[in-house]
């Protein structure tokens, strides 16, 4: 079961037995809405990427990518070697390192706003980087009609349910109902939680399969 961007606009309608002109105007923010919930809440790995950069000799600043959330590490290449620098407070590092006089191998990052970090020490040369990184994928609103995304592919009914939530706010429902849709999207997440943080990042070689008590 998975839900194309025409179906599940076509299910949340269906669902609320609701398909005034208003209603149907937002159903693409009750989506995003329920896509935000979900991508703060579940750390899944597929939701990871690595892309490789630049640093610029003498330039302490490096550009976040657009699609950034936060990082996983941020390393260098210097000799076939790979060097992972250490996050830390931009206070701490305007203040161990002041001025560009200040260069070397940058042992350590920190975000100094929304399109940069910063690195220190300042580079002495124009290293090779690459970043690990938690990103915002491409919502399912962003495409056609017949698009997927790996959400609306593999978490289809959380995406559901989350959505029914805020078509229900929208709506100002009945509270009964808003809360039937809260519990399932909850559980949903539950069963996401579970996959993202527990059975995606292991492997049977290593701790064998799950187990479960015989019933």
């Amino acid at each position: 079961m998975s839900f194309t961007f025409a179906e599940l606009k076509t299910a949340i309608q269906d669902y609320s037995d609701n398909a005034e002109t208003s209603f149907v105007s937002h159903l693409s923010d009750f989506i995003k809405a329920a896509e935000e919930r979900v991508f703060k809440l579940v750390d899944l790995e597929v939701f990871r990427k690595n892309v490789t950069s630049a640093l610029t000799q003498n330039d302490k600043f490096l550009r976040v990518p657009a699609d950034y959330l936060n990082s996983f590490s941020l390393q260098i290449t210097t000799s076939g070697s790979e060097n992972v620098l250490e996050l830390k407070d931009i206070n701490f590092l305007q203040e161990a390192f002041p001025t560009s006089a200040s260069s070397g191998l940058p042992q350590y990052y920190g975000i100094f706003d929304i399109n940069n970090f910063l690195v220190a020490p300042t580079p002495n040369s124009n290293y090779a980087v690459e970043l690990h990184y938690y990103y915002r994928p491409t919502s399912l609103t962003a495409g056609a009609d017949s698009g997927t995304t790996w959400l609306s592919t593999n978490a289809p009914f959380a995406l559901l349910y989350g959505s029914l939530v805020e078509a229900y706010i929208f709506m100002k429902g009945e509270s009964d109902m808003l809360q039937q849709y809260e519990k399932r999207f909850v559980d949903q997440l539950t069963r996401l939680k579970d996959f993202g943080e527990a059975r995606e990042n292991e492997d049977a070689y290593k701790l064998g399969l799950p187990r479960a008590p015989r019933t």
